[in-house]
């Protein structure tokens, strides 16, 4: 009997086991095709073809492109990477799914999708993907919580910045939802929040209902922000030689002001534009609040050596070889000023250079005194220069001011006449720019006005009389596409007269790498007695496009450029005169390396220019 029963027993069970079993002929639910029953042919490696269909939206491009790049099924067809036919099949089971996830991303939550099997070829495989309507915002709330809520007539900063924060909210009313712009949206507003005087601003409450019956997202977001930080005592960390009072008057903020990190960052730039030190940081120590309630201000500097000599050989394609010999000195005799001394000789151009210039004033200010002598052969008039200057200069990131008195005796010597002269002028610059780079600009501008006036004390045959002079340059640079353009331009005049003599520093030659390529560098002026002078008038001006040779190498780019312009004794004698050629830039780490092949319309002959850097 009890064997009986467990004959009974086995039976059932062996039943059991084969009603579990699929049978050899039904396939796999959720596969796009039967897994080969073999081991085997399962293992074996799946050639496909996978395409990806979107219907029903015009932004049909974007999510194949979306889908192409994410979905698991794509990424092994695109990386070529071995596939077994088990692992196909799983693969294509779950592409649906992700495909509907993914485009719930992009405001679509109502997506379908399916995965199909060409019934000509088993080999190609077919996402067909329907996202159904938008998803747009219904209703956004944004509200604040602690030192951003307060309002009152001494709280107008926050109310501004708060008006601020939410214009500045991508998701508004009415847009399609994105989760890309919903958590770059949220990052954004925080930084602008922590930047405009909250650095302890974080969301309290973020919130995205969607309701996909309507195709519709309610936003709500609150931001807790702390209270307002205030600037507080400076902490200077790194001073050895130089004195504090050179660091603190550079701060332009008293302490209990309200903490923007601009103040902070144009702080930053003023250390760093004295050149006494090799590196700076300034930073808000938010940790640490005073019973006043306000904050320290961390300064940790590096000090640059206390003196500096440079020498320099080289070529230039308008002076010829060169050899320059600069010495450089932060604290000479215990003072707060520097003193910069520079010999240069070259095959056209001789000079020797003092400068001392105090380290920066309570208002910011430097004073500047220098005294220079230059012997120029550029030209066919021998030109000897003795020149002083004494100015005051405002130097920020963007703006800079220079007010200075010169006093120029210049002796210039044309085959036998020579004149000697004496000039004395007032003059006012403003440097302006907006760049994206001041070292490798792509976009943006700066401008130089220079304005003068003085009096001319005769030699020769020259007469004595007063004089004015104007000056304007401008440089833009613009991305065109995969191009970058620029162009520049510059018009001068010396307004005197005509007997005046008006020495030839102050007057004004074209030609050379920041003027006319394909001419000589100063070679372009009026003539007096066969000889090239300098003009009272100038207009030059130049379009330049510039294009990477190579994706993989972006520093390097060939471009092409026209050049125009001339100086005249007036403008009645102004005729310009046309340049033209090619080059290479290499995007430096000191600048602009430009390398030039120009041919000077007006002689027909080609000239090789180059030069570094970014000049006004």
């Amino acid at each position: 009997m009890t064997r009986l029963i467990a004959l009974l027993l086995s039976a059932a069970l062996l039943a059991g086991c084969s009603a579990l079993s699929p049978k050899p002929s039904e396939p796999a639910t959720g596969l796009p095709a039967p897994v080969p029953a073999p081991d085997a042919a399962a293992d074996a490696p799946a050639v496909y073809d996978l395409a990806i269909e979107v219907d029903g939206d015009t932004r049909d491009n974007d999510l194949r492109k979306l889908l192409g790049q994410h979905l698991d099924i794509a990424r092994y067809r695109a990386s070529e990477a071995a596939l077994s036919r088990v692992e196909l099949a799983r693969l294509a089971a779950a592409a649906p799914a992700q495909a509907q996830t993914l485009l719930e991303t992009e405001g679509y939550f109502n997506a379908s999708a399916d995965v199909e099997r060409d019934a000509d070829d088993a080999s190609r495989l077919r996402l067909k993907v329907t996202p159904g309507p938008r998803t747009v915002v219904s209703h956004v709330v944004l509200e604040f919580q602690e030192g951003l809520a307060q309002d009152g007539a001494g709280n107008a900063d926050a109310l501004a910045l708060r008006d601020a924060l939410r214009r500045a909210w991508p998701l508004s009313e009415g847009k399609p939802f994105t989760q890309g712009q919903w958590g770059s949206g949220k990052s954004d507003l925080l930084v602008r929040a922590r930047t405009g005087g909250f650095p302890q601003a974080r969301w309290a409450e973020t919130n995205a209902r969607v309701d996909p019956d309507n195709n519709t997202v309610e936003l709500r977001l609150v931001m807790a922000s702390g209270n307002r930080a205030k600037l507080g005592e400076l902490r200077i960390e790194g001073l050895q030689r130089q004195s504090r009072e050179s660091v603190v008057r550079l701060a332009a903020f008293d302490r209990g002001e309200p903490y923007t990190e601009q103040k902070l960052t144009e702080f930053q730039e003023r250390l760093a534009k004295t050149q006494l030190f090799d590196a700076v940081r300034v930073q808000l120590q938010t940790e640490t609040v005073e019973a006043d309630g306000t904050s320290p201000v961390l300064i940790s500097l590096t000090e640059s050596s206390l003196q500096q000599a440079t020498v320099a050989v080289g070529y230039h394609a308008n002076n010829g070889q060169s050899i320059s010999v600069e010495h450089l000195h932060r604290r000479p005799f215990g003072q707060s000023v520097r003193a910069r001394s520079k010999v240069q000789l070259s095959r056209d151009l001789r000079g020797v250079e003092l400068e001392l210039s105090s380290h920066p004033q309570p208002d910011l200010k430097r004073n500047l005194a220098s005294l220079q002598f230059e012997q120029d052969r550029t030209g066919d008039t021998i030109a000897q220069n003795l020149g002083l200057r004494l100015g005051r200069i405002y130097e920020s990131p963007q703006d800079d001011k220079l007010t200075y008195v010169e006093l120029l005796r210049a002796r210039e010597t044309a085959a036998s006449q020579v004149n000697t002269n004496l000039a004395i002028s007032l003059n006012q610059q403003y440097v302006r720019r907006r760049l994206d780079s001041s070292l490798l600009p792509t976009q943006g501008y700066q401008a130089l006005l220079l304005v003068g006036a003085g009096h001319v004390r005769g030699g020769g045959t020259d007469d004595s009389g007063p004089f004015s002079r104007l000056q304007f340059k401008l440089g833009y640079y613009k991305p065109l596409g995969g191009w970058f353009g620029s162009a520049r331009a510059e018009v001068a005049q010396v307004i005197a007269r005509e007997q005046v003599g008006v020495p030839e520093k102050l007057r004004f030659l074209a030609g050379g790498d920041e003027s006319v390529r394909g001419y000589a560098y100063r070679s372009l002026g009026p003539t007096e007695n066969g000889l090239t002078v300098g003009g009272r008038v100038l207009a030059t001006g130049s379009i330049e496009v510039a294009r990477p040779f190579t994706a993989s190498l972006p520093s390097v780019l060939g471009a092409v450029f026209v050049d125009a312009g001339n100086a005249a004794s007036r403008w009645n004698d102004f005729k310009p005169v046309l340049g033209y050629g090619a080059g290479v830039r290499w995007r430096s780490p000191v600048g602009p390396l430009r390398i030039d092949v120009a041919r000077a319309q007006e002689t027909g002959k080609w000239r090789l220019h180059f030069s570094v850097g970014v000049t006004l």
